[in-house]
């Protein structure tokens, strides 16, 4: 059976690549600024490690999947 939709997995890339930069942008804004978000581990910074992580994942989805890419 020959599909010639568009992956599924590239709209999810698209989708937590978007949420990645979101995420790791208000990280960098909580850094830049020092105001911290009033949490009991706020030095480890989860916002820049959670957005980082979602937006490497989400750049390989949409990377790997994407419309066009030859199959081998």
């Amino acid at each position: 059976m020959h599909s010639s939709g568009v992956s599924i997995w590239f709209f999810i890339g698209i989708l937590l690549a978007v949420y990645g930069a979101l995420i790791l942008g208000y990280g960098i804004f909580e850094v830049a600024t020092g105001h911290l978000a009033n949490v009991v581990l706020a030095n480890l910074h989860a916002s820049l490690w959670w957005g980082g992580i979602l937006e490497l994942l989400g750049l390989f989805y949409t990377i790997n999947f994407r419309p066009g890419k030859a199959k081998k």
